[in-house]
């Protein structure tokens, strides 16, 4: 029985996500409302490896006033974060990227060309959770342009395209992939989401899955609805369309 096993009380084998690649968390230690300390990072770390991941790109929050994370800031964090994880004996590899949600401060890093996108020039990008962004459409096409995959964050969790289902398919059209966080399958976010978050995947919408792991509640959460009847249903369904190995 594993660590996790014993810690949540499991009495069964822990089911394993069938992609090996996390492109969404915040396990990254004391830079966003995330992981606040190396040890909870390490225990993140190990549970995402107990739900068969091996690859984990550490996308933390980079926002306008509340976490102005930089290049810097961002790349320091990482080289601890690596160290610990090789002192500790975890066999995961990690790389730095960010989530990026799309304002004034990401306008600034943006032209100063301080972006850190994923493996493949992949972005992680985030809108407003009050309201779609003016110029949406134009920035993803100028990042595009430039170069960029565009990838959307957790759109399910935005509440204003609930009712315009159509918006989704617009954008999908244009080139911007789904990131749909598992936690939304578990109703965490509320039924809203949830039922958006299903919708995609009968529609073929889910490019990318994430945990959105903030904290280790979050990979007990996850890790209980792997070894749900749901998910048995559920992940045949998407695997077809999500290529969380990033690639092109």
């Amino acid at each position: 029985m594993s660590f996790f096993s014993k810690l949540f009380g499991h009495d069964k084998e822990q089911v394993k996500l069938f992609y090996n690649t996390d492109i969404h968390c915040h396990i990254l230690p004391g830079v966003d409302h995330g992981s606040q300390s190396i040890e909870q990072s390490l225990d993140m770390l190990r549970a995402e490896q107990e739900m068969g991941i091996n690859r984990v790109i550490l996308t933390s929050h980079v926002t306008a006033v509340t976490f102005e994370n930089t290049q810097e800031s961002l790349t320091n964090a990482y080289h601890v974060l690596k160290k610990a994880a090789a002192e500790a004996g975890l066999d995961i590899e990690l790389h730095v990227s960010a989530e990026y949600r799309m304002d004034e401060y990401f306008d600034k890093e943006y032209a100063a060309d301080h972006l850190i996108p994923m493996p493949g020039n992949h972005l992680l990008l985030e809108n407003s959770f009050q309201q779609e962004l003016m110029n949406l459409n134009d920035l993803l096409f100028d990042l595009q342009v430039k170069g960029y995959r565009t990838i959307l964050a957790h759109p399910e969790r935005y509440s204003y395209y609930s009712h315009r289902r159509k918006r989704y398919e617009e954008l999908h059209n244009a080139g911007a992939k789904f990131q749909v966080n598992i936690l939304s399958f578990t109703g965490y976010f509320g039924e809203e989401a949830r039922d958006t978050a299903l919708w995609f995947a009968d529609n073929g919408m889910i490019d990318y899955l994430g945990s959105d792991m903030h904290n280790i509640k979050h990979a007990h959460i996850i890790m209980e609805y792997l070894n749900s009847k749901e998910w048995r249903k559920l992940s045949p369904e998407i695997e077809q369309t999500v290529k969380n190995d990033l690639v092109v």
